[in-house]
């Protein structure tokens, strides 16, 4: 997960000063509120719970106490009341929390300290935008529940409608973060592009959000590239971008985001099967329409698949 200061920072600021970010902002597409009455229950699911080892101790009896790091809507922030966690990754794990017979206890921590506390057992599993590598494999399990994207956007009016493939990006100006997966990944595209006698693709950077939407929306840029769902929101507060296209975070492979949990708890595959169940019925796919996020949905959840290798 790539955790976005700027973003964050904006919102807190935003419920210091009384300005509700979400309700002015963004209402007619999220709502943000502490109360969330549109958020789904699901159904007990008795082959989840039969699969959770009898000897797995919850940190809690009867609950499912997970961390979520409250990074920027729409998959985890502060409500409307600057205390509630909520997101789709919170709508999400109640799902399973109700899956599970269980009662749903969030706990919001800082990204960076989401590890230690999972080894140390301060919570069941973490729900908050976790992708699977390799390297993460060695120490924890994974049960998947979405796809890790990055979207294209365009200004509203952009002539450019869809970015698929590395000749659809050819000769275009694109900002994207120094450093980041997304930046590896078209330094590739336009390597393939110059072998295939296209024009190279022009790399912009800039020090923050706002100064990268600005050089999108004056012109200076003709793309913006950054992890889906942030971009999912600032489209529908701003009104004035469009999504034209998404790359996998595993370029060319897919890469998945998913439960984590303690390596070898034996939690994983109750997790996984209970994460099929909400594919199966339809709610899973209700989750994430609510939140925007259709696009980031999986076929079927599986326990430690291939992730992103060692780079």
């Amino acid at each position: 997960m790539i955790v976005f200061p700027a973003l964050r920072t904006l919102l807190i600021a935003a419920m210091a000063s009384g300005l509700s970010f979400g309700a002015t902002r963004a209402a007619d597409d999220f709502d943000l509120s502490p109360q969330q009455p549109g958020r789904l229950h699901a159904a007990r699911n008795e082959a989840a719970i039969a699969a959770i080892p009898g000897e797995f101790k919850f940190v809690t009896p009867g609950k499912f106490t997970i961390a979520v790091s409250p990074g920027g809507p729409p998959l985890s922030t502060y409500a409307t009341d600057a205390k509630t966690v909520v997101g789709a990754d919170p709508d999400y794990a109640y799902a399973i929390a109700d899956s599970l017979g269980l009662t749903l206890e969030i706990v919001p921590v800082a990204w960076i300290d989401w590890p230690l506390g999972l080894a140390s057992g301060k919570y069941d599993a973490v729900i908050s935008n976790v992708g699977v590598t390799e390297q993460r494999k060695e120490k924890f399990d994974f049960s998947t529940y979405r796809q890790g994207l990055h979207g294209f956007f365009v200004k509203s009016d952009s002539p450019i409608a869809s970015i698929k493939q590395p000749k659809d990006a050819a000769g275009l100006r694109i900002i994207v973060g120094a450093g980041t997966n997304q930046e590896r990944i078209l330094v590739k595209w336009s390597d393939q592009d110059v072998a295939a006698g296209l024009k190279p693709i022009e790399l912009q950077y800039y020090d923050d959000e706002a100064a990268s939407l600005l050089a999108l929306r004056s012109g200076r840029a003709d793309v913006i590239v950054q992890p889906h769902a942030q971009l999912v929101f600032i489209a529908a507060r701003d009104k004035n971008i469009k999504r034209v296209g998404t790359l996998s975070a595993g370029w060319p492979d897919r890469s998945d985001v998913a439960i984590t949990t303690r390596k070898g708890s034996g939690l994983a595959d109750a997790l996984t099967v209970a994460t099929n169940g909400l594919i199966k019925d339809g709610s899973y796919a209700k989750i994430l329409d609510h939140w925007h996020l259709s696009e980031e949905a999986l076929p079927a959840s599986e326990t430690n698949p291939p992730g992103l290798p060692k780079y």
